[in-house]
């Protein structure tokens, strides 16, 4: 275990020091209800980012690990936030980041004012994850069948998600402030564009799958036919890596849009927040290799499911918060609660599956003794 979460527990307890050491107790405790809180709300990111993650190559597994948790931290919990300050209060990077500095309790507020294109975007991305993952006709395993199977077969119908999700961005303009119509709109469309064009770029770049022609092993090809093709291979095989990246990395900033809003209401120090979230970050990165290693996801095999009905949930919350608050640790219990759901579900189903084996085995070898 101390090889998947070593580190991760070094960073911890380095980051409860530096909190007790330049904050106090105070400080120590908001960084560990942020730690917990990130764990949480991104547990069900850890089990999405395995399922890409198992598909890509060492090399870039290494980079979404070192390079990719960077950008998480860095990024995603301290910079985005100030990006998105910028851009909606009209202030240059430099300006917001003085305000960050001495006047935290105004950076807070103006944070919380661009949660409405924040939650908007993160939303309608998050949408399309889950509603591609039940429209998916192919998809074999269902978890809540009574309702996943029908949902599937919908999933004939060209541009389904698109239509529902452009709905989503209707209503949630609708349910926003006035002054807000126009940010939503914009913000909405920014996300379902996003996820589009990622998605359009992996299926681009996705490697081909070599046929037996192509093989030069199995046909005795030549040397330059054969470098060619492996050529191409491995440029398909790289621009898809490149493409689940950034993939991942976008679902990242869309996980921890709610996080670092809701870490305001704990505390209004920016580097308490990059503390608290940065532990969850590390934790979350750990989680998804540990599963990866372990084929975690092939031994509980409703645990994918339980992951998109919490990621489906997690975008509904977003999408509510234009008009209503709801509290982090709602949300991040409820997908807690269809994570441990799924665990149980996946383990009852291998028990009764076992069980089923030896009764089925005896039958037989009653039949074969009848026969005889």
């Amino acid at each position: 275990m101390l090889r998947y979460f070593g580190f991760s527990v070094f960073l911890t307890v380095a980051a409860l020091v530096t909190a007790v050491v330049f904050g106090g107790p105070a400080a120590l405790l908001a960084v560990a209800v942020l730690g917990v809180l990130e764990v949480c709300l991104s547990f069900d990111n850890a089990v999405v980012n395995a399922k890409v993650l198992r598909r890509m190559s060492p090399l870039w597994r290494k980079l979404f690990l070192y390079v990719g948790i960077f950008i998480a931290v860095f990024g995603m919990r301290l910079l985005l936030p100030i990006v998105l300050v910028a851009i909606t209060a009209q202030l240059s990077i430099p300006e917001v980041w003085d305000l960050a500095l001495t006047d935290q309790q105004a950076y807070g507020e103006n944070v919380e004012s661009a949660a409405e294109a924040i939650y908007t975007f993160g939303g309608i991305f998050l949408l399309m994850i889950f509603l591609n993952f039940l429209f998916d006709e192919e998809r074999e395993i269902h978890w809540l069948t009574w309702l996943e199977r029908p949902l599937a077969k919908a999933g004939k119908l060209p541009y389904l998600g698109v239509i529902i999700a452009l709905a989503v961005i209707y209503v949630g303009s609708q349910m926003a402030d006035d002054d807000k119509y126009a940010t939503v709109l914009v913000s909405g469309i920014a996300g379902l564009f996003t996820y589009l064009l990622i998605g359009g770029i992996n299926e681009m770049l996705e490697a081909p799958e070599m046929d037996d022609e192509d093989d030069v092993t199995a046909t005795g090809g030549t040397a330059s036919s054969g470098a060619g093709a492996g050529g191409t291979a491995t440029k398909a095989v790289a621009g898809a890596g490149l493409a689940a990246f950034l993939y991942l990395e976008v679902l990242d900033a869309s996980f921890s849009f709610d996080g670092v809003i809701g870490a305001f209401a704990i505390s209004s120090d920016i580097f308490i927040i990059a503390l608290g979230l940065g532990i969850g970050a590390f934790w979350v990165r750990s989680l998804t290799i540990y599963m990866v290693d372990k084929g975690t996801l092939d031994e509980y095999r409703y645990l994918e499911h339980g992951a998109m009905w919490a990621i489906g949930f997690l975008a509904a919350i977003m999408i509510l918060e234009l008009r209503f608050h709801i509290s982090e640790y709602v949300t991040g219990l409820t997908g807690l609660l269809f994570i441990i759901a799924a665990v149980i579900s996946s383990v009852l189903a291998t028990r009764k599956e076992r069980a089923e084996v030896p009764a089925r085995t005896e039958q037989e070898r009653d039949e074969v003794t009848v026969g005889r």
